[in-house]
């Protein structure tokens, strides 16, 4: 039967829909939360399976160009230090082992600490941490809906090239970075900073062929690009079209190779673009790519070492830093970012300061305790109160606009995922996510690896 259509609408008809499998803990989304939850669940004798859109793990860190680990350090007694520990520690060995991880890079006067990598070496140490803990992966699937049963989802509606199909699980975690399966299950949800706009998303790109004795001399200081930048446009105004003031331009473990993250994708309004839009997507890509060439001209024309450089990869997607965050159990603040709050109920711990990616610029807040560079991060922000069997992890966790600017750095990431991963798995059949033995879950991250200062 031919679907029906009335002015700007079409009715599809209901359809039956194969099974694809049935698991204990269904994962979405393949980023640090999904990476972290889906190996602690498999870890702890749940079967596991991880949905992911594209062929690849690593979400914006390898979808988006990222390219570095933040927010895996922060100030301990005046001291930098790794703090986000357990699952990311095998990741790390694993991207070691391949040559693809760089030592840690310093930033903002040794306020940040980041850890970069080689992409293509973090797809294959994914691949290689899910496969030996046991993760069934469903690749080229994208989630369409959900079929609730009561207060719980009973299956998740998914798109394959096989066509429309169901995955049936007792419990579902979603690290899909926009809360999709979420917001499919009727969980209330904020968008953005509230006033229509958010933190401005970037498409990233990498640049080869770089001299790199000499780019190092020139710019191997987080402040001497934006130094550059500045001189240009006082030189000569209007020259070059700077979509942000600053730039973040650092090099990769090969020095010939540079990530530069500056673009600052618009919308038809000026505001930031919303990636849970179709139209304002789809023209964002475009426009990542017409800054990417005119930011690209200036690198060659200004800047020392990058004379006979050239683009060798622009992101696949534009990077997207907030969308949906679900209204949860609790909502992590940007005061509890600058306050090193603690909570009785801590799963692990925030060390990225709020980066704030405003109109034009990036306005950064970090902690006011130099003892304490970090925060903890609470169980209740991965909880609904609507859906009986969803956690929800990762950037679209239950936070603030202010808070989410911190915790959606991949080091938070991976402690949500962490969290979600084994609580899924340790729940019991017929208990809800919100009645979990608080002090049974964290004994059983400590256990596991994870780090808080209780």
């Amino acid at each position: 039967m031919p679907a029906s259509s009335h002015l700007n609408t079409v009715t599809e008809p209901a359809r039956t829909l194969p099974v694809y499998g049935e698991f204990d803990v269904v994962v979405i989304g393949g980023g640090p939360a999904g990476l972290a939850a889906s190996v602690s669940a498999a870890k702890r004798g749940a079967r596991t399976l991880l949905v992911e859109r594209y062929g690849f793990l690593g979400g914006m860190g390898t979808a988006g160009g990222v390219t570095n680990f933040a927010g895996l350090y922060g100030k301990k007694n005046g001291e930098m230090q790794q703090v986000v520990h357990g699952v990311v520690d095998e990741l790390l060995a694993r991207l070691d082992a391949l040559g693809g991880l760089n030592q840690p890079q310093d930033g903002m006067q040794g306020r940040i600490r980041v850890r970069s990598y080689d992409v293509s070496a973090y797809k294959c140490a994914a691949d290689q941490l899910l496969l030996a803990s046991g993760v069934q992966i469903l690749f080229h699937a994208w989630a369409a809906a959900v079929v609730m049963k009561g207060s719980a989802i009973e299956a998740l509606v998914v798109e394959t090239k096989s066509g429309r199909q169901a995955i049936r699980a007792q419990r579902f975690i979603d690290c899909s970075g926009d809360a999709d399966v979420a917001h499919f299950a009727g969980v209330p949800f904020e968008l953005g900073d509230g006033q229509g706009s958010a933190l401005f998303p970037s498409t990233m790109f990498r640049v080869g062929h770089v001299d790199a004795e000499r780019a190092l001399a020139a710019v191997g200081d987080f402040k001497a690009i934006n130094d550059l930048m500045d001189q240009s446009l006082a030189r000569e105004p209007g020259r070059y079209q700077f979509p942000r003031k600053g730039a973040i331009l650092r090099p990769q473990k090969n020095p010939s190779e540079w990530r530069a993250n500056v673009t600052q994708i618009r919308n038809s309004s000026g505001q930031a673009m919303d990636a849970t839009d179709a139209r304002q997507l789809s023209d964002g890509e475009l426009e990542g790519r017409r800054q990417i060439t005119e930011y690209f001209r200036f690198l060659k024309n200004e800047v020392p070492g990058f004379e006979a450089s050239a683009i060798v990869d622009i992101a696949p997607q534009v990077g997207i830093r907030e969308t949906r965050r679900i209204c949860g159990a609790y909502s992590l603040t940007g005061e509890d970012i600058l306050s090193s709050a603690r909570f009785d109920d801590v799963i692990g711990i925030n060390a990225w300061p709020m980066e704030m990616h405003v109109d034009g610029a990036i306005a950064w807040s970090f902690p006011r305790d130099d003892n304490r560079g970090y925060n903890d991060l609470p169980w209740r922000m991965l909880v609904t109160h609507e859906v009986s069997n969803l956690l929800v992890a990762g950037r679209c966790a239950s936070m603030a606009h202010e808070g989410q600017s911190a915790a959606r750095a991949s080091g938070g990431c991976f402690v949500m995922g962490q969290a979600a991963g084994t609580a899924a798995a340790l729940l019991e059949t017929g208990t809800s996510f919100a009645d979990i033995n608080i002090a049974r879950l964290q004994q059983a991250l400590l256990q596991d690896g994870v780090y808080f200062d209780r």
